[in-house]
C-alpha cells in the first residue's frame, strides 16, 4: 500500500489540474497513467475542497459532496485512480481527514500530488 502511494506520488505531478494550490516538495517518480481520467480533489489554503472530474474544478463543494462524487464514480468505475492536491499552507489534519473520507468513499488508494524539489 505504501508503494502505491509512492506511486502515486510520483506520478502526480506530471499531471495538470484546474486549481491553483502551492504544491509541497517531494522527490517522486511518474505513475504510468490509466486509460480513465484520475478523480483529483484539491484543497486550497483556505480549506475549501475542489474536484475535478472534466467539469467545473473552480466550484468549492463541501466535503459530504465530494465524497458522494468520488462513490458514485468509483461504484462505476472501480479502478479509477484518486489523487489529493493540498496546498503546503493546509493543516496536516484537514489533509489526513480528506484522506479518511476517500478511503471511506471506497478508493482501495490515495495519491498525494507533490512538486518535485528545486
Amino acid at each position: 500500500m505504501l508503494v502505491l502511494l509512492i506511486v502515486f506520488m510520483i506520478a502526480a505531478p506530471m499531471m495538470t489540474q484546474g486549481i491553483k494550490v502551492e504544491l509541497p516538495q517531494a522527490a517522486s517518480e511518474p505513475v504510468e497513467s490509466k486509460d480513465d481520467e484520475p478523480i483529483t480533489v484539491s484543497v486550497k489554503a483556505d480549506g475549501s475542497y475542489y474536484i475535478d472530474l472534466g467539469g467545473d474544478p473552480e466550484q468549492a463543494r463541501p466535503l459530504a459532496e465530494i465524497k458522494a462524487i468520488v462513490s458514485k464514480v468509483l461504484a462505476e468505475k472501480p479502478n479509477t485512480l484518486v489523487f489529493v492536491q493540498g496546498d503546503k499552507k493546509v493543516e496536516y489534519g484537514v489533509v489526513v481527514t480528506l484522506m479518511g473520507e476517500l478511503k471511506l468513499a471506497g478508493a482501495p488508494s490515495v495519491g498525494l500530488i507533490t512538486e518535485p524539489p528545486r
